[in-house]
């Protein structure tokens, strides 16, 4: 038994490329298999690859012409209730980005260093005491650098422009990393510091929370990293799941470390990390969980070698999704932006209808009760009831009126106009109608065009999964 045992865990790690090399006396896993899965040397995606910037600068298109001058016109950048804030050109061009989020010491920095395969030198510190206090921003560059956070925030070239709003506190927290890696040629890793519940949010600094929320609403998959051995569910944590609802589909839970515990206590550990989560996921269908120890270390003796060995295949496997569909994330997920641009949009013009309406004369004064009647009770002036009478406007859409309590506090009524207004002279190009037709035909026709040029086929060309997988570019169709 002991020897058939052994053969089928050196039959797994043949197939899949985990082998073990000695370096420097110390036993590290090949990184053979991440290379296969992810094609880091592969050429079979690059015409696909070579079309993204067309495909891109379409998006931009219908962004700067057709959505942001609605946003601009009702100020939906400034409406922080929502989540959205200003998007920049580099954020539109930016590779797909993972970030890791998680309690201290879960593995994290680990994680980054073994993907990247960075040397002793340029690999992010990691211990067993909260070693992260940044967030830092891993990026492909010629060479190994480092960069200050208000250098990467000034770079227009780069996606973190509006990180400048967090303050100067966040700032001194905020870095970037630059290395030459295969894998960083195609998308970014984001480490965060790790989550510690007896900490108060304000010793932090800057508001971490928000933070965490900037980058959640632009990331393409968000692990959230577990040590098995410190399954802490307190508030900053239950703050940021609280931040990631609506995010439920880019959510992966990493149980990592998981050998450090021995196989009979894998499975209780792993049903009290789910009893404590339970509260704070609160979806039909739970995010994917990967048990594991992820990083370039041998499995300790005694672990389940084989089951480690085939979820780090299965979580390569989605990551490798990620970058197929990076740009179908992108217009997704500017369509959503759009659609709760529009109904901001109609809300507002029912606020000015119903001030119009019950205005009175400035003779009569009162101008700013009724007002304040308006925005306190707007379902007595049929506000939400006259938006949902819209075309298309879903009641799950629309946001709770209460939350425009804040807004108006910031804005003024009267700095806003109706929606006909905002037409030419003729009618004609309206920015409503604009946004509608980004909505429901040019968001729709854009992600088509992409969903073509990619060939749906087996992950086995190039990535050697040995499974069908949607989205997977096997190069241009066969005649």
């Amino acid at each position: 038994m002991r020897q058939h045992a052994i053969c089928v865990f050196i039959c797994a790690s043949a197939i899949l490329g985990v082998t073990y090399t000695d370096t420097g006396g110390e036993k590290l896993r090949s990184r053979e298999h991440i290379d296969r899965i992810l094609r880091l040397h592969s050429e079979d995606s690059a015409l696909y690859h070579q079309q993204l910037p067309e495909l891109t600068a379409q998006l931009k298109e219908i962004y700067h012409n057709d959505i942001k001058p609605l946003e601009e016109a009702y100020r939906f950048n400034q409406f922080k209730e929502v989540g959205y804030s200003t998007i920049s050109d580099a954020e539109l061009e930016a590779k797909p980005m993972i970030v890791l989020l998680g309690p201290w010491s879960g593995g994290k920095s680990s994680i980054i260093n073994y993907l990247t395969g960075a040397n002793r030198l340029e690999r992010l510190p990691t211990g067993a005491e909260p070693v992260t206090s940044e967030f830092t921003v891993v990026m492909q560059g010629e060479e190994y650098r480092r960069i200050e956070g208000l250098v990467l925030a000034t770079d227009s070239q780069k996606p973190f422009g509006s990180l400048e709003k967090y303050g100067k506190g966040f700032m001194e927290h905020f870095t970037g990393i630059e290395m030459p890696s295969r894998i960083l040629e195609k998308l970014t890793l984001v480490d965060t510091p790790g989550i510690i519940e007896n900490r108060k949010q304000q010793e932090r600094g800057y508001p971490f929370n928000e933070v965490c929320d900037w980058f959640i609403q632009r990331a393409d998959l968000i692990l959230v990293v577990f040590d098995p051995t410190k399954l802490d569910i307190g508030t900053e944590l239950e703050s940021v799941f609280d931040r990631l609802k609506g995010h439920e589909s880019q959510i992966r839970i990493l149980f990592n470390k998981a050998d450090n515990i021995n196989p009979q206590e894998l499975m209780r550990v792993y049903g009290a990390l789910f009893w404590s989560l339970a509260p704070l996921i609160q979806v039909t269908e739970p995010p994917k969980v990967y048990v594991g120890s992820f990083w370039e270390h041998e499995f300790k003796p005694g672990s389940y070698d084989d089951l480690f060995i085939e979820e780090e295949r299965a979580l390569l496997i989605d990551v490798d999704n990620v970058i197929i569909n990076s740009l179908e994330h992108k217009v997704a997920s500017m369509r959503k932006r759009a659609i709760t641009a529009r109904i901001h949009a109609l809300l507002l013009d029912q606020y000015l209808r119903a001030f119009e309406e019950n205005r009175p004369s400035r003779l009569m004064g009162g101008a700013e009760e009724v007002w304040g009647q308006i925005v306190r009770q707007p379902e007595d002036y049929r506000i939400p009831q006259a938006v949902l009478a819209r075309p298309n406007v879903s009641e799950y859409d629309l946001p709770e009126v209460k939350i425009y309590k804040s807004f108006f506090q910031a804005n003024d009524i009267n700095s806003f106009t109706r929606l006909e207004s905002h037409c030419s002279f003729f009618g004609k190009q309206c920015k409503l109608e604009k946004i509608e037709s980004a909505i429901f035909d040019r968001l729709p026709k854009l992600l088509s065009s992409i969903k073509s040029r990619i060939n749906r086929g087996s992950c086995n060309t190039g990535g050697d999964c040995g499974e069908t997988v949607d989205n997977k570019w096997t190069g241009p169709p066969k005649d």
